[in-house]
């Protein structure tokens, strides 16, 4: 539990590079993530453990409000596991395209093909809970209060599809609604709340993904 009255001052570890070489590495950056798409059909291959590891990682150096690290993460190997939260998730996907969605919500995933059989829930080799502890416990079991939980997990999830993907990796975000059979199948405590479930592995030879067409920057920023 980081100490609330604050981190002691350290030196900071900050590299700064030529402009030319940081204009390169920030375009070899950008390509690189170009390329990362969501995927759907996984192989069956297991992945290096050490490299979901080193991605956790990264993922654990996000920012957060007050260095509350509000962030908990699962990591689900087992097949016996994989098919209960693929039961479970299947659920409330029938209830979400039997009816709990609005219909414009459903026009807009139809070009997509999705439907609530969720196959990669136990095909992938790993999937990876992430959860946001919406308040911490003190040595006498007192609340602490979290801040900035949402935006803190969202950087951190954010920061570990990344590190995957730099990885070689491919990932899939899936988030059922509700998504509390999370906490009962993986014995989390009540404060954690479900974030996503983050499905981690090698596309299966010849899978394919929608093809999109991402908006271009003129449409995304501006300067002011």
């Amino acid at each position: 539990m980081p100490d609330p009255a604050g981190p002691r001052m350290t030196d900071l570890d900050f590299r700064e590079f030529p402009p030319e070489e940081m204009q390169d590495r920030a375009r070899r950056f950008a390509g690189e993530m170009k390329r990362r798409r969501t995927v759907r059909d996984f192989a069956e291959r297991p992945v290096p453990e050490g490299v979901i590891t080193a991605a956790l990682r990264a993922a654990a150096s996000a920012p957060s409000g007050a260095n509350r690290q509000p962030w908990r993460f699962v990591v689900v190997r087992d097949p016996a596991v994989k098919a209960r939260l693929r039961a479970a998730a299947e659920e409330e996907e029938r209830a979400f395209y039997g009816g709990r969605a609005p219909p414009e919500w459903l026009r807009a995933l139809e070009p997509f093909g999705t439907d609530a059989n969720k196959p990669f829930l136990t095909e992938a080799p790993v999937l990876i809970a992430i959860f946001l502890e919406r308040y911490g416990r003190g040595a006498e079991g007192e609340r602490i209060r979290n801040y900035y939980v949402t935006e803190s997990v969202g950087i951190a999830a954010g920061f570990l599809i990344a590190a995957l993907h730099h990885a070689g990796l491919a990932t899939l975000t899936h988030t059922p609604s509700p998504m509390r059979f999370l906490n009962q199948i993986l014995d989390r405590p009540a404060n954690e709340v479900p974030f996503l479930l983050l499905v981690v592995g090698y596309p299966k030879p010849g899978a394919q993904v929608p093809d999109i067409r991402r908006f271009p920057l003129s449409a995304v920023v501006s300067e002011a």
